[in-house]
């Protein structure tokens, strides 16, 4: 939300009345008491502390900022207003982890001012819910603080001990994207890291730190500025500054989720609650699906996204993969490598010759979009930008439009590269509203999106359920091209509890020829990129890595003879509740979702360790009765040396009964629990 003009400033300003009060320090309690933020005025500067549980979670932390060409608004400060406000609602989410969300809160709005000086204020607004706590800015109209432009944002976040962090590097000039492995260490070895950022304190809480309802603003990482001390780092425009804008002016909320357990983080609800309600009237349109694509061969060698003999993109193979999908209940298939602007040096060039319009010869769009349309499936439309954002922009109503025209429902954007052409950011304040125009433009045409290279899910999905998904973090891509072998087994365990905290993400589990023999129709050397799991991890993947839109990655000639197959087929793609069952950041996890027709799915994932699980189905309703279709990890089944075996089996189940889940190294568990109708 990003007001202009002197009517809303006069409305903003009028929002809390100038009547000094007494009070130096505030209290405020989510609802059932557990989370508490205290907010102090200390020696002229604003701080707040969280406790949960009555145990220090942050100790007081300042804030304000820091402007190019003005002093810091930050110090010598007095209280001028405060106010409270409580509410306790529900809504529901056309799609997601779960159907229908509680917001619970307390709020309390704090306004102060500088006491001299250029008498520059501001407000904060605090929130506390039974699942965090959150605080953003407000900048008010005023005759000292016009258009700005911030250098810093001085929020501070202040441990109260030092706990262990799962996180991966931020500010990598080389590389500044989300694709890398987690590492774990105590908060005092960090130096800049991205959000959401997973710590876990001595003896609990879990605490995740991320923003919320990112519109016009700068994407937040975080930059370790004392022992155990983190401070926004705001990823800049070209020229250094880390935002613009005018008063009025309102920030992103900085979230802070917190747990006694890790498996109590999900499902992550904060986020939403704090962005607005839909901004699209009729939802009906968006589609959750899962799709196949010509996507996998390119990363494993068998074709080309640039025309020419291997060129992957053809009217012929296009309309395999069609029928693929319609064969098997599949509701999308994505064509990668369609457009004219592949070939050449595409990344150095920052995408100035794709055409978001124009195919290449050998792939007739309308012939294609039209056969899938008649067999019940919709082109997934891919838009590589190679941050060439200028060029995209330009073309967006002229593309959306075509695509609208051929019945398609979907796009898959990406944007391969580390800053723009002019130098800004791919997470910057820029980027931010281009994502938005993205999206909005999209809601306009009637069509979803699924970002890859994207700015971090910020709950925008509540305000645009068309932002279905996106990418974020290191994905299933790596294990087919990756640098290193691919995502060591640990790796799907850590995104759990790390990047799905923060919302969707299109993972692309599914692929079946786990060694990638296909690709080169003989074994591939050890130091080869490969699949590091078992096949009944990647069907757990389906239930444990959430997204609306689930791809079934592999290339169609994997699926030949697959009895597995029959639980992607089966299995949803939208929750009405889900259940974390059990769960170690790192080690493993299970998860129970419900589907809407009243069927359960189960997934269970573990790292390179064999384990096993008693997990009672007591979250089943009484009296109802299921078939347990178990997909297990097959006898001698290990991910290094034999990935392949599955055991196929069913029996009857219901509340009460306890299931022994098996799983091999680097291996998992996925169940289908029909209800009996």
């Amino acid at each position: 939300m990003h007001f202009h003009g002197s009517v809303l400033c006069a409305a903003l300003l009028a929002v809390l009345p100038v009547h000094p009060l007494p009070a130096q320090s505030m209290r405020l309690a989510s609802p059932d008491g557990r989370n508490v933020i205290t907010v102090a005025l200390d020696g002229g500067q604003l701080t707040y502390a969280v406790s949960h549980r009555d145990r220090a979670v942050l100790l007081p932390s300042s804030l304000g900022f820091a402007f190019r060409g003005a002093p810091r608004l930050q110090r010598g400060l007095r209280l001028l207003d405060s106010a409270r406000a409580e509410r306790d609602t529900s809504w529901r989410q056309p799609w997601g982890e779960v159907r229908t969300v509680r917001d619970a809160h307390g709020e309390l709005r704090v306004r102060v001012g500088e006491r001299n000086g250029l008498r520059r204020e501001f407000v904060v607004i605090f929130r506390a819910f039974n699942d965090g706590v959150a605080f953003r800015y407000e900048l008010p109209c005023q005759p000292n603080l016009g258009a700005f432009a911030i250098s810093e944002e001085l929020s501070e976040f202040v441990f109260a001990d030092n706990p262990k962090t799962w996180w991966i590097p931020a500010n990598r000039p080389a590389m500044d994207r989300y694709e890398f492995l987690y590492a774990s260490s105590p908060l005092s070895m960090l130096d800049s890291v991205r959000t959401p950022l997973t710590l876990e304190m001595q003896g609990g809480p879990v605490v995740v730190l991320h923003e919320a309802a990112l519109v016009d603003y700068a994407a937040m990482d975080l930059a370790r500025v004392g022992e155990r001390t983190l401070r926004p780092a705001l990823s800049p425009w070209a020229d250094g500054v880390k935002v613009r804008g005018r008063t009025p002016f309102v920030t992103p909320w900085r979230t802070i989720q917190i747990a006694a357990t890790a498996t109590d983080l999900v499902p992550s609800v904060l986020g939403l609650n704090l962005n607005e309600p839909s901004r699209v009237a009729d939802t009906r349109w968006i589609e959750p699906m899962k799709y196949n694509g010509i996507w996998w061969g390119m990363h494993a060698g068998m074709y080309t996204w640039p025309s020419g003999q291997k060129h992957g993109a053809t009217t012929e193979n296009a309309k395999r993969y069609i029928d693929f999908a319609a064969a098997n209940g599949l509701r999308g298939t994505l064509v990668e490598g369609w457009n004219v602007g592949w070939n050449g040096d595409w990344i150095g060039s920052y995408g100035k010759g794709f055409s978001f319009t124009r195919a290449y010869p050998d792939y007739d769009l309308t012939a294609v979009a039209r056969y899938a349309k008649e067999r019940g499936v919709t082109l997934v439309m891919h838009n590589e930008t190679a941050m060439g954002v200028g060029n995209y922009e330009r073309q967006l109503d002229s593309a959306f439009a075509l695509y609208k025209s051929l019945g398609v429902t979907s796009v898959k954007t990406g944007y391969v590269n580390d800053r723009t052409a002019e130098g800004h950011a791919h997470t910057g304040q820029y980027m931010v509203r281009h994502h938005r125009k993205v999206i909005e433009t999209a809601a306009k045409y009637g069509l979803s999106v699924n970002a890859h290279e994207p700015i971090m899910d910020t709950g925008e999905r509540r305000t645009w359920p068309n932002m279905l998904s996106r990418e974020g973090a290191r994905g299933g891509e790596y294990n087919a091209g990756g640098p290193d072998g691919g995502n060591p087994p640990e790796h799907e365990t850590i995104l759990f509890f790390t990047r799905l905290l923060a919302g969707p993400m299109d993972y692309t589990p599914g692929v079946f020829d786990l060694r990638l023999k296909g690709s080169s129709g003989a074994e591939r050397r050890p130091d080869q990129p490969r699949v590091r799991t078992t096949l009944a991890k990647q069907l757990a993947l389906y239930v444990v890595l959430y997204s609306p839109v689930q791809m079934l990655a592999d290339v169609v000639e994997s699926y030949t003879n697959q009895p597995a197959l029959q639980f992607v087929r089966d299995v949803a793609v939208d929750w009405e509740q889900t259940r974390v069952l059990n769960g170690r950041i790192g080690d493993y996890v299970t998860v129970a979702r419900e589907a809407a027709n009243g069927d359960w799915f189960i997934g269970a994932i573990t790292d390179e360790e064999a384990r096993a699980f008693d997990v009672p189905l007591d979250f089943l309703p009484a009296g109802a009765r299921y078939t347990a279709e178990v997909y297990a990890d097959g006898p001698g089944a290990h991910w290094l040396n034999n990935p392949q075996p599955v055991t196929i089996s069913s029996g009857f189940v219901q509340a009460g009964t306890v299931l022994r889940i098996a799983m091999a190294p680097g291996g998992g568990q996925a169940i289908r629990l029909r209800k009996e109708r």
